[in-house]
């Protein structure tokens, strides 16, 4: 017998809040232990390579364990606990998950893009190459290119035969000590005892249909459809009306709200949240979906670094600071490292009351994302609320 259950939109925010991981400061607990069951609970966090700030997997982390410390996360890879790869998105994923990256990696072989020969025998090359003398980097090769870049993503031709291996599972990355990707083959990081047999459709829909609603708390058809996008003609709609019969999965009714959500059945409470502050990440899973934050959280955001500079509101990486289950402000923020300085071109505060409570509660999150940067002290330019920041400037003062 299928369920449905209606929530104030109050409701949903701390379902949300909890599922990801912020309705407290240190949900998860403290130390390496602590980063895993952030990763295995939410089952993939989003890689970002900007380094404005320190890089966004590392600022998810942070924001979830208070006294972390960007070596784990290379330890953890290394124990092999966590891989890399390429599924909705560039992240990482818990190892025993690795079965599930199966299907998509059969899915970039069978849709791969028209090659050239060449390229299918540089990748056949390069594989050959590894199982031989074993892992490589992009500047082990000399540079190939027969023409001048026409942009970013106009890789070179090893680039491009070690991405297609990659994606399509022959090779996997690790990264070395400054972040350069390391390419290998799964035999020498994945451990025996982890399951790689290709899951049936039922069983790859089924996984989507848990990760997402287990990270996300309350999800929406269009967000498993996201997560699963790279694997065409998925069987997700099939099960998730499985899932709903079997009273795995409830339907959810919100507020206001036009859209049909659902929800595991577990996670069938609603937990009390905090008030703590949380300076998060543009590429945190609380983020990635915009539309989100605009009907749970009356926010809306955009990440301004991909717009042209004459057109932002904000700044180039404005960091969205939510108090409680409410965004209270979007910082502009960069580190110069050299000086070990943050600089604050900008901090937005949001049309919201702030107590006295919650302002605290943001300067001692800013001191902690100050240290988290290995920064020392803070530059504050500009706001729109010359009292906060007023306070803000006499708190570092």
């Amino acid at each position: 017998m299928s369920e449905q259950l209606v929530l104030s939109k109050r409701q949903a925010r701390q379902i949300i809040l909890d599922a990801a991981g912020l309705s407290r400061t240190g949900q998860f607990g403290f130390g390496k232990a602590a980063v895993y069951e952030v990763i295995k609970h939410l089952g993939f966090v989003q890689l970002d390579t900007n380094l404005v700030v320190e890089r966004a997997h590392h600022h998810v982390f942070a924001s979830r364990v208070p006294d972390y410390q960007t070596s784990w996360l290379t330890e953890l890879c290394d124990e092999g606990l966590v891989f890399e790869y390429f599924a909705s998105d560039a992240g990482y994923m818990p190892m025993y998950d690795f079965r599930y990256t199966l299907p998509v990696k059969q899915a970039f072989e069978l849709n791969r893009p028209v090659l050239k020969k060449p390229i299918l025998h540089l990748m056949a090359q390069i594989l050959d190459q590894v199982e031989r003398d074993g892992a490589v980097r992009v500047s082990d090769f000399e540079n190939d290119r027969q023409e001048a870049s026409s942009g970013w993503w106009d890789w070179r031709p090893a680039k491009v035969a070690l991405e297609r291996l990659y994606l399509e599972g022959k090779l996997m990355i690790r990264r070395d000590e400054k972040f350069q990707k390391v390419y290998e083959l799964p035999l020498n990081l994945v451990p025996d005892e982890i399951d790689q047999t290709l899951p049936t459709a039922a069983a790859y829909a089924r996984y989507i249909i848990h990760r997402t609603l287990s990270a996300l708390g309350i999800g929406a058809a269009k967000e498993l459809r996201w997560r699963s996008r790279r694997v065409k003609d998925n069987a997700i709609k099939s099960e998730l009306e499985k899932m709903i019969l079997e009273g795995a999965v409830i339907q959810v009714q919100v507020e206001g709200l036009k859209e049909i959500y659902y929800m595991l059945k577990e996670q069938n409470t609603v937990p009390v949240n905090a008030g703590d502050v949380f300076i998060l990440s543009p590429f945190d899973l609380l983020n990635v979906f915009r539309y989100r934050l605009k009907e749970f959280f009356n926010f809306d955001y955009q990440l301004e670094c991909f717009v042209p500079a004459a057109k932002r509101q904000y700044g180039y990486f404005s960091l969205p600071v939510l108090a409680g289950d409410c965004f209270i402000a979007r910082m502009d923020a960069k580190a110069d490292r050299k000086n070990k300085l943050l600089i604050v071109h900008n901090i937005h505060f949001e049309a919201v009351e702030i107590s006295d409570s919650q302002l605290d509660k943001f300067i001692q999150a800013l001191r902690v994302y100050i240290m988290f940067n290995q920064c020392r002290d803070v530059l504050f330019i500009k706001s729109n609320t010359p009292a906060y920041l007023s306070k803000l400037q006499t708190a570092f003062g």
